[in-house]
């Protein structure tokens, strides 16, 4: 174990020299302010997940002794039980450990809560959403924190280098004018449109700014990973049938919403219905797929199709290149709304937001025929830079975080 140990610090050390963005996501923060001694970060793959836990590992006060940064995935610790490697650090004075790609551990549930249970240590972990990490029971022991793509915002500050506020989601409803005026006056030159655009193809992955050229190609290497790896390997899901989950992703990427029926879609696929909404929650929670319920379904039983999307639209854009436009605008609207709020799908309207905001969603020519008359309703308008009383310009939704 001491052999294993001076070579785990020696690349803790290599990692610390290595140049890291100097851009700070907003829940590095969170992190240094949490005053849990036991948090999870998770995220689907490519979010900048260990680029987060290296930026705070530089920021944590302590001793260099006091603190180690390890990821799962690295060869050495390939069958090495995590309790016993952390419980030597700890005897030795280790005081926190920073634990990348937890999920490729063995039996990490179970270490973990062995850590939790007998050692008096700091432990800060991250892994993919794909496992489950976000399970009740799990969450019971840990303060989880959610890493999200980039939202529209911080593709502003990192790709033109303008730094501005988000904003909560009743602040943009009540006030979305100013807001956007502001925002407008901020960006001086650059068109918000062109940028909304730019940002619906690209860049809601980090790895966007490092390597632009390769964009697609890394997406697609993301998708394979968790299909073929973090949902493999976690949910028993074998080669073959990893093909139809990315059938399923791809008759998604291809389709309106609504015309995705359970039964239709299994058909085209080949699996029975049950075997697919099995399917269809291992693709929500590794965040390559976003499933929104019919809002009244939560009460009682109806045989009333789901809504399925994409989980961005960047996802749309590697996929299928010829997406619906309708699709896109909902896509980019719940995967900016789903990271703080709840969000179901309604008869009149779009979409039921926080229990509160019914809201419809369209191009600029949109008016409140389907939803007259419903209180606390608005329109999310695409194609406008600025919007008037419940008419919001839909890439404002970009700034909620």
């Amino acid at each position: 174990m001491e052999t294993l140990f001076l070579r785990l610090k020696e690349l803790y050390q290599d990692k610390l020299r290595q140049k890291l963005p100097t851009y700070e996501r907003f829940l590095l923060k969170n992190l240094l302010n949490s005053p849990s001694k036991h948090i999870g970060i998770y995220g689907s793959r490519g979010v900048g997940k260990t680029t987060l836990l290296l930026q705070l590992a530089k920021k944590l006060e302590y001793e260099s002794d006091e603190i180690l940064y390890i990821s799962c995935d690295h060869i050495l610790l390939s069958g090495i039980n995590l309790f016993e490697l952390v419980e030597y650090f700890y005897k030795y004075g280790g005081k926190c450990i920073l634990i990348d790609e937890i999920h490729e551990a063995k039996d990490f549930e179970q270490n973990l809560k062995s850590i939790y249970d007998f050692l008096d240590i700091k432990v800060i972990f991250s892994g993919s959403s794909a496992i489950k990490l976000t399970n009740a029971s799990f969450a019971r022991r840990y303060s989880m924190f959610h890493l999200p793509i980039l939202s529209l915002r911080e593709y502003i500050a990192l790709e033109y280098g303008i730094n501005l506020n988000s904003f909560s989601l009743d602040e943009i409803v009540s006030n979305h004018t100013k807001i956007a005026d502001e925002i407008l006056t901020k960006l001086d030159d650059k068109k918000i449109l062109k940028i909304f655009k730019e940002y619906q193809n690209k860049g809601a992955y980090p790895f966007y700014f490092s390597d632009k050229p390769s964009y697609y190609q890394k997406i697609n290497d993301t998708i394979n990973t968790v299909l073929f790896t973090d949902i493999a390997m976690l949910y028993g899901v074998n080669a073959l049938k990893i093909e139809k989950l990315k059938k399923l992703l791809l008759s998604i990427c291809l389709s309106k919403p609504l015309e995705l029926s359970i039964e239709k879609l299994s058909k085209t696929i080949g699996i029975s219905k049950a075997t697919l909404y099995k399917y269809i929650e291992y693709l929500h929670r590794a965040e390559l797929l976003r499933h929104i319920i019919y809002e009244a379904k939560r009460f009682k039983t109806l045989q009333k199709p789901d809504k399925l999307y994409l989980s961005n639209t960047n996802l749309l854009s590697t996929l299928c290149k010829n997406s619906d436009i309708g699709t896109i605008r909902e896509t980019f609207f719940s995967s900016m709304i789903s990271f703080n709020y709840s969000i179901y799908f309604v008869d009149r309207g779009d979409f039921l937001v926080d229990e509160k905001y019914v809201v419809e969603i369209g191009g600029k020519n949109k008016d409140f025929t389907q939803i007259k008359d419903i209180a606390n309703s608005f329109l999310a308008i695409d194609d406008i830079e600025i919007g008037f009383g419940n008419k919001i310009p839909l890439w404002l939704f970009g700034f909620l975080y």
